[in-house]
């Protein structure tokens, strides 16, 4: 058995997004037809990224599990052979057997493209999203600027249960328009939340039009309310550009802004296992989320023990962050990480 990773392009305005949908074709179901009939086996690809129905991709990623012989390398083109020409795997290579496309530390990169001009171009009218209205450019490259770094993105999202966590990073984001007036959004970061990448897109183009002013983007953050944010814009201009891969594990990760700011230390987590979280200060409503979030992320990255220093005294013995409970850390040495996470889902013996 082998694991084999997929890069896929695709044009999405004839499918119903990426998963199985009992009402449509999808490209999840068409990536398991051509497969399974290519590989004589049943197949069932895990996707990184679960695009609505009408957004395009140059670079998702899936993986599936397989038996038979063919070289990993070469699959991709006996594969496109059998797949629809809106649907290209671009590469495919073997993965370790538990590599997952959504388990790894990965940056995404979106782009949303607007043809802001006064007619229409048929040739265009698949792949972007057109305004008549004229777009300041410069206003939306102002107001993008807010969106950068650690936030609470709840008023850009469209939830899906009322406990999840809408904090998110936004590693660049900018706004550019060409010479034939496509006027382009490319956001990158470490994930996105159901609908984020339209919904921001959607309020750039409010403040473009003038009906909303940059400065106003911390006041939307800070309301946590989807109302306050603009409208959610049409699928057909969002395309996932690709997911980049962490090589390595980054030594530190910092998190910084109005309401928090803390640094994990992971430097010796992959040699010793051990992970060291300082909370420099937080809001005591984001206490909970920012605990959770990050010794979780912390566990995931490989660190068996998570120690907590708090340098607002908030922290103790005994209190519980989602599936963490924090417990006294034997031995001076660790201070003034006098806590450490423990992670009771494993202890209690579940896989």
């Amino acid at each position: 058995m082998k694991r084999v990773k997929l890069t896929v392009a695709y044009d999405g305005t004839n499918y119903c997004g990426w998963q199985l949908q009992p009402n449509g074709v999808t490209i999840e179901e068409v990536l398991n037809k051509a497969l399974t009939e290519l590989l004589k086996e049943p197949v069932a690809v895990i996707g990184a990224s679960r695009t609505d129905s009408g957004v395009h991709s140059l670079g998702n990623v899936a993986v599936f599990d397989t038996e038979n012989r063919m070289p990993a390398d070469k699959i991709c083109f006996a594969l496109n052979q059998r797949l629809p020409e809106d649907v290209r795997v671009q590469s495919s290579e073997e993965v370790p057997a538990r590599w997952h496309p959504r388990k790894q530390n990965c940056v995404k990169t979106y782009e949303y493209r607007i043809l802001n001009r006064k007619i229409n171009v048929p040739t265009l009218r698949l792949y972007t999203h057109f305004c008549y209205f004229e777009l300041d450019e410069g206003k939306m490259r102002e107001a993008a600027a807010y969106l950068v770094g650690e936030h609470d993105f709840r008023s850009f999202c469209t939830l899906r249960k009322q406990d999840e966590d809408t904090v998110r990073t936004v590693y660049s984001l900018t706004v550019d328009r060409t010479p034939d007036d496509v006027i382009t959004i490319r956001i990158s970061g470490s994930g996105f939340l159901y609908n984020m990448v339209r919904i921001i897109a959607g309020t750039l183009m409010k403040v473009g039009m003038g009906m909303c002013a940059p400065e106003e983007m911390p006041a939307i953050l800070a309301a946590r309310d989807r109302q306050a944010a603009g409208p959610t814009a049409p699928a057909k201009g969002l395309t996932l550009v690709g997911m980049e891969y962490e090589k390595e594990l980054r030594p530190e990760i910092r998190g910084s802004n109005e309401d928090w700011e803390y640094v994990l230390d992971q430097s010796q987590a992959a040699e010793l296992g051990n992970a060291y979280l300082t909370v420099e200060r937080c809001r005591e409503e984001y206490l909970y989320s920012l605990l959770s979030r990050v010794i979780h992320q912390a566990s995931r990255n490989g660190a068996a023990r998570v120690f907590v220093a708090d340098r607002q005294g908030w922290l103790a013995a005994g209190q519980s962050y989602g599936r963490y409970v924090l417990e006294t850390a034997e031995g001076p040495d660790n201070a003034p990480w006098r806590l450490v996470a423990r992670d009771t889902f494993s202890s209690a013996g579940n896989p």
